[in-house]
């Protein structure tokens, strides 16, 4: 055999063995986790499927529609971007709460989780998102607690038909405030179909996402992707603690992520943060999103 030969040979096969090693270690994706955002943040100007379009052109591969609106315009616009619904947000829950002194009003928010949760079966989304009701000097907390178990414990003959889970929120409605209550919220309504879509920035105001996760563990269908920054609503105000950008508030990410891989979530990470006025803002988030994931 040539020296040429023989050269070219053990050049191939170093080559060949750089080229595999290269691939071993190169990094992998940590986790299971799809990009969708919220369609109440996404307030860039435009028609629903422009709305969509954008998300989809900013890299997210899903969006989180609201109870209520036109299926027809929001399946068009599913189908013309190739976006997945990830979640339905019901539409009603804030006004016409599941914990209302009017019973009246109350069954109205009941009417607008069972759309809400036609609604997902129509999108093709596996799971709704619920406030679960409001604590206030007019409702005390034990009501509050006995009617929105009640109201909810009425949505899960349909939810079970269509194959939709009613998925809690944590959210600032002076409900619910610790981990061991949640789970606690959800043994007492006694079905599986009914779990928690987990905040990860609303926690920070009383306590530590990470913690949350831990206790909730499987029960959490869905995450809401949320920065907050503590030192902020210390001394600029409570609301002034979200007015900042992803990885640059007070979530510990490394422990978040994490407590998801612990706990087995994979599937969807909803965004409902800031910078959905402009589409660059869009690829910052997706961009943001994709670092949190990666640690």
């Amino acid at each position: 055999m040539s020296s040429t030969r023989r050269h070219f040979i053990a050049t191939s096969l170093a080559a060949s063995a750089a080229t595999a090693f290269a691939q071993d270690s190169a990094p992998k994706p940590k986790r299971s986790l799809k990009k969708a955002i919220m369609f109440g943040t996404l307030s860039i100007k435009g028609t629903v499927q422009e709305k969509l379009q954008a998300a989809k052109n900013a890299g997210y591969e899903g969006v989180e529609p609201n109870g209520g609106m036109n299926n027809q315009e929001v399946l068009d616009a599913l189908g013309a971007t190739g976006l997945q619904a990830a979640s339905v947000c019901c539409h009603t829950h804030w006004k016409q709460t599941l914990t209302h002194n009017d019973e009246k009003v109350r069954e109205e928010g009941l009417q607008g989780v069972l759309t809400t949760l036609r609604d997902a079966k129509a999108y093709g989304a596996t799971s709704i998102l619920v406030v679960p009701g409001v604590v206030s000097a007019e409702v005390p907390y034990d009501l509050a607690w006995e009617r929105s178990i009640t109201q909810i414990k009425k949505a899960v003959p349909l939810a079970k038909e269509l194959g939709v889970h009613i998925s809690i929120e944590n959210v600032w409605n002076n409900f619910i405030l610790s981990p061991l209550e949640a789970v606690r919220f959800l043994d007492d309504v006694g079905d599986p179909i009914v779990g928690w879509h987990f905040d990860i920035g609303n926690v920070l105001r009383y306590g530590w996402p990470e913690q949350w996760i831990k206790i909730l563990g499987k029960r959490i269908n869905r995450i809401h992707v949320k920065e907050f920054d503590v030192e902020k609503m210390k001394n600029q105000g409570l609301y002034k603690g979200f007015d900042c950008d992803l990885t640059e508030g007070s979530n510990n990410w490394p422990a978040i992520m994490a407590a998801l891989d612990n706990a087995g979530y994979t599937g969807w990470a909803i965004s409902e943060q800031r910078g959905g006025q402009i589409f660059s803002g869009l690829q910052k988030l997706t961009a943001s999103m994709d670092q949190i994931f990666a640690m």
